[in-house]
Parts: structure tokens; C-alpha cells; sequence
């Protein structure tokens, strides 16, 4: 235990320093095009993944493949912890994932999402919330891009239940467009508060999208039982 400790915590100071590092070494690229950070992000992604592995013994995996979106596509995240709006941007051609507000205000961090045109969300803002979330989502879509949501709207601890929003049924009924489906169990080895990381396998698989056309009721239900049932069962290995 205090050995996974000290490496638990000799991967956070890396991790703070190195993405200082690259915040910085990143700010002129807030007047290149679009496409140039969202290299420069999918860099830092992968950067994170060898640290994790270096230093705390975590393998990371991606499963289905075969599932993965590589145009323009609405595709629905398991959320357990920070790691998953990191670790998908290593292999998604062009994501543009749903924000929180507040993230969006961090110096640096924040700067990056909006250069790389993330989508903003303000969970206090009800009817008309959802109405800018789903007119901005169909302008980042205008482009090949994947819109990336997490449909709990908040990192969820492993074998907790929180319940689904609605803003993901608004965005799959308004775009037309079939849902991929993105599991995990990174919460065992990457909680959602806290430190410590835990030596082990994150994985991360893409299911059979959901098709369009589902009502609202039809949707919800199969997203969550699916998507639920594939991050248990990863657990569970």
C-alpha cells in the first residue's frame, strides 16, 4: 500500500508539472487552426498513458474498434473519473466533447477546450441549457467530428448508480444520428476523487451503436442498460 502510494503520488506531481509544461509550450496554438490542437491534445493524452503505465503499472485498452466513430457521430461515455475526457482523445480522429461551464474557465485547460471547439453546457440552465447545447452540438457537427457526451453529468464511482440526463436523448432526437456507446472501469484504477491509482488494466470498449430513430423512453433505457451492463462486466475482470 505505501508503495502504491508513493508511486500514486510521484505520477500526480509528474502529471501537473508535465501538462503545466505543456499548457504553456501549447498557448501559441491558440492562434493556429483548430486542427493543431486537437493534435496537440491527442500528444498529451497519449503522454499521460506512458506515465500511468511507467509509473503506476496501468495498462490502458481499447476494445471494438471496430465501433470506433471516425466521422460525424454522437457517442455516449461511461464517466468514473478525470481520466476519461483524457484518455479517448488519443484515438478519436476529431472529438468534441460536452463541457461543463466551469471547466471551461480553468487558465489553460479551459483556453485549449475552447480553441479546440468543445461543446459548453450549463447544468443550471434547464429548457434553455439544453436548446444552445443541441443548436451548438449541430454546428461542431457540420464538420466529420465526434461529439462526445457523459450522460451521467458527473464522475461516478464504480457500482453507484446516478441517474441518466436528459441532455444525450435531446441530442440523439435533434441530430438524427445513431449512438456509439463507450464503456469503462477506469474508476477502479483511477478513482474519481482522490490520488491514489491503483496497478491493474483500464479499459475502454466501444459497444454496437444504438441506431437512430428510437423514441425518447426506447433510447434512455437501452443506453443505460447497455452501457452499464458492458462497464459491470469490465469491472467484474
Amino acid at each position: 500500500m505505501m508503495l502504491m502510494m508513493a508511486r500514486s503520488l510521484v505520477f500526480v506531481a509528474l502529471f501537473y508539472l508535465i501538462s503545466t509544461i505543456t499548457g504553456l509550450a501549447m498557448t501559441p496554438l491558440l492562434l493556429a487552426p483548430r486542427r493543431w490542437m486537437i493534435v496537440a491534445m491527442a500528444v498529451w493524452s497519449r503522454v499521460v498513458i506512458v506515465l500511468l503505465r511507467w509509473i503506476c503499472g496501468i495498462q490502458v485498452e481499447f476494445r471494438g474498434l471496430e465501433h470506433l466513430p471516425k466521422g460525424r457521430a454522437l457517442v455516449a461515455a461511461k464517466h468514473q473519473c478525470m481520466f476519461d475526457t483524457m484518455a479517448p482523445l488519443s484515438i478519436f480522429p476529431d472529438a468534441a466533447y460536452v463541457m461543463k461551464r466551469e471547466l471551461l474557465r480553468i487558465p489553460f485547460y479551459g483556453w485549449w477546450c475552447r480553441k479546440a471547439g468543445m461543446v459548453e453546457i450549463d447544468r443550471q440552465g434547464g429548457a434553455n441549457a439544453l436548446r444552445r447545447l443541441v443548436r451548438d452540438s449541430r454546428a461542431r457537427l457540420e464538420e466529420p467530428r465526434q461529439l462526445v457526451i457523459f450522460p451521467e453529468g458527473t464522475r461516478t464511482a464504480p457500482g453507484v448508480k446516478t441517474p441518466y440526463q436528459p441532455g444525450v436523448a435531446g441530442l440523439y432526437r435533434d441530430l438524427g444520428i445513431p449512438c456509439a456507446l463507450l464503456a469503462t472501469n477506469s474508476g477502479a484504477h483511477w478513482p474519481p476523487h482522490g490520488f491514489i491509482r491503483r496497478p491493474g488494466r483500464i479499459v475502454y470498449e466501444f459497444l454496437e451503436p444504438i441506431p437512430a430513430g428510437l423514441h425518447r423512453a426506447a433510447f434512455m433505457r437501452e443506453l443505460e442498460t447497455r452501457l452499464e451492463a458492458a462497464s459491470s462486466r469490465l469491472l467484474a475482470e
